[in-house]
């Protein structure tokens, strides 16, 4: 995935202005984004604070382990039923 040049804490705080009364063109032109990318940050970050979307990307980071985990037990679990399959 696309690393942003913005952090989650940047964000929230355009999310914010926008709150506060500032038009949605001004913030798009101050931060050099269009205003699809200011529209699909306030989808996914909208209402949060900062400590949420912290949390969040904790969450989605222990996630995608536990979907490692799974994935690697899942082929672990194949492989050994393949090989009790060709003892009898």
């Amino acid at each position: 995935m696309k690393k942003s040049r913005f952090t989650e804490t940047q964000i929230v705080a355009a999310i914010k202005k926008q709150e506060a009364g500032t038009p949605v063109k001004e913030i798009c032109r101050d931060l050099g984004i269009s205003e699809q990318t200011y529209y699909n940050w306030k989808a996914r970050y909208g209402g949060l604070e900062v400590s949420d979307v912290k949390k969040m990307k904790d969450m989605e980071a222990q996630l995608a382990e536990y979907k490692k985990i799974v994935a690697e037990l899942t082929f672990e679990n194949r492989a050994i039923k393949n090989v009790i399959e060709k003892k009898f």
